[in-house]
């Protein structure tokens, strides 16, 4: 079958509020929330069909998630906001209670034959919604098999991947009638800047300010971005975590394996070894901003800092594995503290209203290639049960423009310590990668899992 070669048609569409009325208001954003552009990313799930006492329709699951969404709401109010600009043209979010645009599906395909290997030609719009208002879009879409396929889009400007996962968690609790676990916050005042305000120099390598977002590659070009997911067993992983480690030294796996990736795009590289390629990691500064503050585990909005190392070409491929996670260990460690956070907090304050965006983002002459890695590890999948058991597969999805790549490893529906690696690279990147390491890249299929 063609990887997105099955029709889906959209039985009904509506908005879903919160439940109890909602006192209208505005939420700012933070000064970490102002770092991220106008940017959508989506998460999905899916459910084979039960059998047995369990039986439950794709139609009851569907009147499930919506009902159990118009609750979840009243805690999360802000995802059924709208964003919109304020006098100094700076986005905040209008609590209204707007509400979240709720879609019901069917989709002619089974589950076992939509191609996730592929997620732009089989999810990106078909079973993942394009967002067009508010702040999270919802569809629910019934499989041809009796499954069902839940894709969620959300403003990257409201939520990061914490805050996403804390309320897919919350959903699903509401629809088995459990209390919620961990019930959000949104205090802006926990990221105020000092007084007076006190910068990093250092910040200026990683942080510039926006004067426009890069362009979309333009159609003449002979490669773009493309998706791809890909499951990578534990025993890989391990593997690489080993080779990465020296001396009684342990990396990390998130570490290991973004070292392990890094060599591998200079490898795909061309002949000119003085090219540059830049390798960012996304920190999420909850844990090291706790100890400042209250604890941040319950805190949604945008608690993330994109630090970058850049290295040449030929440097990456005569490094050996384990001097390149030396080198991306060290670089994350200088900018995984408080300091970094509260002066990066400081670093935005000294430059608004103007916005700014993390260099790792802005391409030169110079370099070669640019990716950020970004552990999707406290991904949810396994909790996400609303009724009717947890899902066969899960993963983000974060097909953004511009021409730097973006990879989440994140754990599989399986618990066994497998991953599921959505990968969002060039496509000379992807066919490298996938031909000199197949025993890493293991593009996605339901029978690997069933290995």
């Amino acid at each position: 079958m063609d990887s997105g070669g099955f029709p889906v048609t959209v039985k009904r569409s509506e908005v879903v509020a919160a439940v109890l009325p909602l006192q209208e208001h505005w939420l700012p954003m933070s000064n970490l929330d102002l770092l991220l552009p106008p940017l959508d990313f989506g998460i999905f799930f899916c459910y084979k069909k039960r059998n047995g006492e369990n039986l439950i329709s794709p139609e009851s699951m569907a009147a499930v998630l919506k009902k159990a969404l118009s609750q979840a709401l009243v805690s999360f109010y802000p995802l059924a906001g709208e964003i919109v600009q304020n006098c100094h043209g700076e986005p905040e979010i209008l609590c209204n209670n707007r509400g979240v645009d709720f879609s019901y599906a069917y989709a002619d395909v089974e589950l076992k034959d939509v191609d996730l290997y592929r997620p732009d030609l089989s999810v990106h719009g078909k079973l993942v919604p394009v967002k067009m208002h508010g702040v999270l879009s919802v569809q629910v879409t019934e499989l041809k098999c009796g499954g069902l396929f839940v894709g969620c889009t959300f403003d990257h400007r409201a939520a990061d991947a914490h805050s996403a996962n804390m309320f897919l968690t919350a959903w699903a609790e509401i629809a088995r009638a459990k209390p919620i676990t961990l019930l959000p916050s949104f205090r802006r005042s926990i990221f105020n800047p000092r007084r007076p305000p006190q910068p990093h120099e250092s910040l200026e390598k990683i942080y510039a300010p926006l004067l426009s977002m890069p362009p979309p590659p333009s159609a003449n070009d002979t490669d773009q971005l493309t998706s791809r997911i890909y499951y990578i067993k534990s025993n890989e992983i391990d593997r690489l975590q080993s080779q990465s480690s020296h001396n009684g030294t342990r990396r990390s796996k998130i570490e290991s394996f973004s070292a392990f990736l890094w060599k591998a795009i200079a490898a795909a590289a061309g002949g000119d070894h003085s090219k540059v390629v830049k390798l960012g990691i996304v920190v999420d500064g909850r844990a090291r901003l706790s100890g400042e503050t209250a604890s941040l585990e319950r805190y949604f909005g945008n608690v993330l800092s994109i630090p970058y190392v850049e290295s040449s070409v030929g440097e990456l491929k005569t490094a050996s594995l384990n001097e390149v996670a030396d080198v991306v260990h060290e670089f994350v460690a200088a900018n995984s503290t408080a300091e970094h956070f509260l002066a990066l907090i400081d670093w935005v304050e000294l430059r608004r209203p103007n916005p700014a965006v993390v260099k790792v983002y802005c391409r030169d002459e110079n370099n070669e290639a640019a990716v950020v890695v970004s552990s999707g590890q406290r991904f949810p999948v396994r909790e996400l049960d609303f009724g009717w058991g947890g899902p066969e597969f899960g993963s983000y999805h974060f097909p953004w423009g511009g021409e730097t790549g973006y990879v989440m490893p994140m754990p599989s529906a399986s618990g066994n310590g497998d991953w599921i690696v959505y990968m969002h690279l060039m496509k000379k990147q992807l066919d490298f990668v996938e031909a000199r390491a197949p025993h890493v890249f293991r593009p996605f299929t339901f029978e690997i899992v069933q290995e």
